[in-house]
């Protein structure tokens, strides 16, 4: 029986808590799941449409304003995935108590949430999801999961000045600059700036205004899957629920301007 008991340990899975590093103005802390699992502010919540699973899906999840202490609403946060992916984030939106309101799942390591897709892990340990996020106009790119990470940085005009648009560029190209930092710069780099290590870089050798006919950029940022399918192809779409017509426009008048401004 005994070594029956042992062979049945031997094999079965050891479940660790995951790592969460959080690199604040007053410090770096670390936050195993099991810890915020325990949290006194931690609760269950549904979220409806969620970006990650395409439906409604239920969290152990705290208000993520709970962990930034020191973080002011005017300053900027960097959430990190294990696979690159980086997503810029206001601190302001994180913040609020009222409206879209950040929350961070935790996944139990006891009970694993399902698989993004068949051989796919979850979109565990930690994933930054929203409630009512249309009330603050919360983009997919401000969901990120897998989440390794999260620090506070400069913002990014501060940090990549080869991101920035000539001094004299039109309302619609400053406009379109916001909406790159917005649903863009998670997965890109632009001019070899940025943090992401996932997607190509937007400019460099060549910017996709240059070689994309009339209109079809535009095609392909709504769905790239409708233009340009491949097993791989990990681009979302951009609805129009996401980013408007309008400021479309602004975006791609944006990266036609940094054509002619890249950096050697």
């Amino acid at each position: 029986m005994r070594h029956l008991l042992l062979c049945l340990l031997l094999l079965t899975p050891i479940l660790h808590a995951a790592e969460l590093v959080l690199e604040l103005p007053g410090g770096t802390q670390r936050w195993d799941s099991a810890r915020l699992l325990a949290h006194p502010q931690a609760r269950d919540i549904d979220v409806p449409a969620d970006v990650a699973y395409k439906r409604t899906m239920h969290y152990r999840a705290l208000p993520l304003a709970a962990l930034l202490d020191g973080v002011e609403p005017g300053q900027h946060l960097q959430a990190v995935a294990a696979d690159g992916f980086a997503a810029e984030l206001p601190a302001a939106p994180l913040l609020a108590k009222d409206g879209a309101r950040a929350w961070l799942a935790v996944e139990d390591p006891g009970k694993p949430w399902p698989p993004l897709a068949e051989g796919k892990p979850s979109a565990g340990p930690f994933y930054l999801v929203w409630t009512d996020p249309q009330a603050g106009g919360i983009g997919p790119e401000q969901w990120p999961f897998q989440v390794v990470r999260i620090r506070y940085l400069a913002s990014v005009a501060e940090r990549f000045p080869a991101l920035l648009p000539a001094a004299d560029a039109s309302a619609d190209v400053q406009a379109g600059f916001a909406q790159f930092q917005k649903n863009c710069l998670a997965c890109h780099r632009l001019n070899g700036a940025g943090d992401a290590q996932f997607g190509p870089d937007l400019n460099l050798p060549y910017n996709p205004t240059e070689y994309f006919a009339e209109g079809f950029l535009q095609r392909y940022i709504r769905d790239p899957q409708a233009m340009r399918r491949w097993p791989q192809g990990r681009m979302p779409a951009f609805p129009a629920a996401v980013i408007d017509d309008a400021q479309l426009q602004q975006l791609v008048a944006y990266l036609r301007h940094m054509s002619g401004r890249k950096t050697p």
